[in-house]
């Protein structure tokens, strides 16, 4: 994955890519971290942004502030954030981004990017209240 865009890594770097595409859900540096004891700290914090920068990854904001990640399976998307049990989905929608376009035409400037989460009750959680 990071050799695949010019990076070298190292055996505690690979580590920490292994941890993150066997993680289908959200996941922390922290988390990370408690996964892997034997790798320093500041390894997986500069991974993580290694593997933000190149794309592999997306950050997200979540409610409680905690920057939490995901791996991107898509191009450009979007994302919803379950308030109850914290599943993220991705999705792409072409109205967000005819209105994105629309919006850029009336900024001064040029939009070099965007982020968008949804924050839902997933349905399973729905599911649960309703028991």
């Amino acid at each position: 994955m990071l050799e695949d865009r010019g990076h070298r890594s190292t055996g505690p770097r690979r580590d920490v890519i292994n941890v993150v595409e066997r993680n289908l859900d959200s996941f922390s540096a922290a988390q990370i971290c408690d996964e892997l004891p034997t790798v320093g700290r500041a390894t997986v914090y500069r991974t993580v942004k290694l593997l933000l920068e190149a794309g592999v990854i997306c950050k997200l904001a979540m409610p409680n502030g905690e920057p939490t990640y995901t791996l991107a399976r898509i191009e450009h998307h979007h994302h919803t954030i379950c308030v109850g049990c914290g599943t993220v989905g991705e999705f792409r929608d072409a109205t967000i981004e005819r209105l994105m376009r629309t919006i850029g035409s009336d900024i001064s400037g040029e939009i070099v990017g965007h982020r968008m989460e949804f924050f839902i009750t997933c349905r399973d959680c729905l599911a649960k209240s309703k028991d």
